[in-house]
């Protein structure tokens, strides 16, 4: 049996989403019991010319509508990058696991198959959606996910493999 676009998506986008929420727990959690300013995690980079861990988190949310967006005739939110905190942060979170919990697995039938236009920088690809969400969409999710990871672990956060995973189950 085919594994569904809905299932390769939506749950997929879900869950790195709530590892999202609980990385921010933690480093919240370090930045207490080492006094260090949040803001300073807030705006942490792993190099000058990449997104801060707050640019990271906004990537992934936007990342996930957005696929869901373009792949169905389902409206992606829009969420200004305007958060300025940690509870901020976790609102954006909590906002787009609340649209993807209203998408339904008969809004992505056939989605496989849409042409899928993007323009990313000055390169412009037609994706089928399958190519769409297998070859630009999930990664690049994933790859956000991951740096926000590893801000916070070169922050000296706690955060580890199994972190990165999420709860299994």
């Amino acid at each position: 049996m085919p594994v569904s676009m809905f299932k390769l998506s939506v749950p997929v986008f879900i869950r790195g989403l709530n590892v999202l929420a609980t990385l921010l727990d933690k480093a919240e959690s370090h930045a207490a019991a080492k006094k260090i300013p949040l803001d300073d995690l807030f705006n942490a980079r792993l190099a000058p010319d990449m997104l801060p861990l707050s640019g990271q988190i906004q990537r992934v949310s936007d990342t996930s509508k957005n696929a869901i967006g373009r792949l169905t005739e389902v409206p992606a939110p829009s969420f200004p990058d305007e958060e300025k905190t940690f509870s901020e942060l976790r609102e954006r979170i909590a906002k787009t696991i609340a649209f993807l919990e209203t998408v339904k697995p008969s809004d992505l039938e056939k989605s496989d198959t849409k042409d899928v236009p993007i323009a990313f920088g000055k390169l412009k690809f037609t994706f089928t959606g399958d190519d769409y969400l297998l070859k630009f969409a999930l990664p690049n999710f994933f790859f956000h996910v991951a740096t926000t990871h590893d801000i916070l672990r070169n922050q000296g956060v706690a955060v580890g493999k199994t972190d990165y995973l999420g709860p299994y189950g």
